[in-house]
């Protein structure tokens, strides 16, 4: 192997690090407000139990290094956990409209 194709070859590995790191960052951001959103869905005591498994997913998704899969899964789980404090926080006024007067 010549010098310059270790030298391309050690550019583009580092390449696909800062990518990779890059895409790790991104997943703890995501993880990081779908586990927040998650938390005030818990104060409300309305967690879905979906919102967990696609944390988990995604979890375990980083620590196989599929970070793009990851993120995408933490995403998931907080558009979930958004939509159950929408729910716990419609509803508690909702269910008057439903009473029989």
């Amino acid at each position: 192997m010549t010098l310059k194709c270790a030298l391309v070859l050690a550019l583009a590995g580092g390449a696909t690090s800062a990518l990779a790191a890059g895409s790790e960052d991104e997943f703890k951001a995501a993880y990081a407000a779908a586990d927040a959103a998650n938390k005030e869905a818990g104060k409300l005591r309305n967690q879905w139990t979906t919102t967990a498994s696609t944390l988990a997913a995604a979890k375990k998704a980083a620590d196989a290094g599929d970070f793009d899969k990851a993120t995408a899964s933490a995403k998931e789980a907080e558009a979930l956990a958004k939509a159950s404090i929408f729910q716990a926080t419609s509803e508690k006024t909702r269910w008057r409209d439903m009473e029989i007067r």
